[in-house]
């Protein structure tokens, strides 16, 4: 089998000197290779190629064969690295917390390994006899939620 760290290496000499980020490595037992990547600016099909090549080039086929597939992380799919979470300060995500309750909210800050949504809820106010929509913060710890996803959002 293909050693992982092998695959990674590879992947950071490529990205040293590019504005891409690893995101997942992942080799399943018949050698199948999956490699994502990801950009603040989205990720460019010409861009996986030549990292697929680069990887290609590195990577002996007559010693162990194997396939690989090179890809962007995926828009709507989960977060994995602390970086996916940095980019998306500011847009809307959804948190699915340890205890299975989903919070929608524009995600406010990340200061690793936590980071604060802003939700806008229903609060009581001293003084006020109904309650009134506020601002709340939330912060969660990176390792602590089942998932964090940026919302995509069609208006």
């Amino acid at each position: 089998m293909i050693d992982k760290k092998v695959v990674e290496n590879l992947v950071n000499e490529w990205l040293a000197d590019q504005d891409y980020f690893l995101v997942d490595v992942e080799i399943s037992s018949d050698n199948r290779i999956v490699v994502e990547i990801d950009h603040a600016d989205g990720v460019w099909i010409e861009d996986c190629v030549a990292l697929s090549r680069f990887i290609e080039e590195r990577l002996d086929r007559e010693v162990e064969d194997y396939e690989l597939e090179v890809g962007s992380a995926g828009l709507g799919q989960p977060f994995k690295v602390a970086r996916q979470y940095e980019n998306c300060i500011g847009k809307e995500v959804e948190v699915l917390t340890a205890e299975g309750k989903k919070v929608k909210g524009i995600l406010k800050e990340v200061n690793e390994p936590e980071f604060t949504v802003t939700t806008v809820e229903k609060v009581k106010v001293e003084g006020k006899k109904r309650p009134v929509n506020a601002e709340v913060d939330h912060t969660y710890r990176m390792d602590e939620v089942k998932y964090t996803k940026y919302v995509i959002s069609f208006k």
